[in-house]
């Protein structure tokens, strides 16, 4: 039953698009804006999240992005030419690109604090540098969705589909902190909904630009991979062990988000 319900959807999507994989991209991308935001939402209701919260959420979209990068990209990148040399070039690409994002943009972590140029260290808010840091972690999970569908239909809603999941976690992550910063609730939701919209142009973008240069497929397969692993390693995994609490539930929701991603892409079969 689990197996064929990619492939209904991946038929149904196709009949809804007529075929074009640019619309399918688009609604892809518009779902994980969604769950983004319906995370982001959560600040209306809540007046804060409990840390323990914050750690489960992280660690397991860190499960999901760890899995996805293999199952859904670089794999695929190997078996599409038979060939290491690719995604091996891609996901050096990947990593040089969020490294020279990661230091060129000024950002804040809510463990680690501030990187990026010492020079723009005072010349933003707070909360443009907490939300600067969620769109960099945003960009490799669009990439890899958009560059996905384009490999391969199913493979691509799989990777929506988990990208989505916990999406809705870290839309709250997101809001509530920024909600702690200021009295108005409405400005850090929609600075959530922003990060989810920032996601989905990297669908549309990684789609289109793929779709117009499909020779470069397998690069750009191993590209987001090699970026959502540097995200997830880099950025991520040290974010959520920095504190040295909750280790075992930091565990547990990595572990969950894993088996989750596996689970999903099992269903292709």
């Amino acid at each position: 039953m689990l197996e064929n319900f990619i492939q209904n959807l991946a038929d149904w999507m196709l009949s809804v698009s007529n075929g074009e994989i640019m619309w399918v991209a688009f609604y892809a991308g518009l779902f994980v804006a969604i769950m983004t935001s319906l995370g982001a939402m959560v600040a209306i209701f809540a007046r804060r999240i409990p840390e323990e919260g914050v750690d489960f959420s992280l660690s397991f979209a860190a499960g999901v992005m760890i899995v996805a990068s293999f199952t859904s990209l670089i794999l695929p990148a190997i078996e599409s030419t038979d060939s290491f040399a690719p995604a091996g070039i891609g996901i050096a690409l990947g990593v040089l690109l969020i490294y020279a994002i990661d230091r060129l943009l000024p950002h804040e972590h809510l463990v680690k604090g501030y990187e990026g140029p010492k020079s723009m260290k005072n010349r933003l808010r707070k909360v443009w540098l907490l939300v600067i840091a969620v769109i960099i972690h945003n960009l490799p999970e669009g990439m890899a969705v958009g560059t996905s569908l384009v490999y391969n239909l199913e493979v691509g809603l799989v990777t929506a589909i988990a990208i989505g999941i916990q999406d809705f976690p870290e839309g709250t992550v997101v809001s509530l902190p920024l909600a702690t910063l200021q009295k108005k609730r409405l400005q850090p939701i929609l600075m959530g909904i922003l990060s989810g919209f920032a996601e989905m142009a990297m669908v549309l973008l990684g789609a289109y630009f793929f779709t117009l240069f499909s020779w470069l497929l397998p690069y750009g397969l191993g590209m987001a991979g090699g970026a959502m692993l540097y995200v997830t390693v880099k950025e991520m995994i040290p974010e959520i062990y920095e504190s040295e609490k909750n280790e075992t539930l930091v565990t547990l929701g990595f572990f969950a988000g894993f088996y989750v991603m596996l689970l999903l892409d099992s269903m292709l079969g």
